[in-house]
């Protein structure tokens, strides 16, 4: 992977897309692991762990449901579906189910903002969301 950048510090994004695919997160000691390959700080990979939201620094459910509670979501609503996601989960942002199938987790933007309120399941899009948009969505899922 590396040989496809022009120096190795360029393959750091696309390392930690696959270490998270295989792992399910990004650890403390993936992180090390990919500095000591790219020859670069543990801090600076700590650094774009921690800025992007695409990388999860824990463990996460089956569905990992992203909601979107930037400005345009918000004025449509996103504060009562995260609301009442949480409700029917039994979770709060930031949380896993017990079985371990969802994680609830708040993000600035998905870049739908045409589709507001919306939310990420794994990689899929939803949009135009409201309580029985949702319920339909989960009940398709279980």
């Amino acid at each position: 992977m590396i040989s496809h950048y022009p120096n190795k510090e360029a393959a750091l994004l696309p390392i930690l897309h696959l270490a998270q695919k295989e792992q399910g997160f990004i650890s403390a000691s993936t992180e090390k692991q990919v500095a000591k390959i790219l020859e670069i700080s543990p801090a600076k990979v700590h650094e774009v762990v921690t800025f992007y939201t695409m990388y999860n620094r824990k463990p996460v459910g089956k569905y990992h449901i992203q909601v979107c509670a930037n400005l345009s979501c918000s004025l449509l609503g996103a504060g009562s579906l995260i609301e009442y996601l949480g409700g029917k989960l039994g979770i709060q942002p930031g949380e896993t189910t017990e079985d371990d199938r969802f994680t609830l987790t708040l993000v600035q933007c998905l870049g739908a903002c045409e589709q507001a309120p919306c939310f990420m399941i794994n990689f899929d899009y939803y949009g135009d969301l409201d309580e029985t948009k949702i319920d339909e969505i989960l009940d398709k899922l279980e």
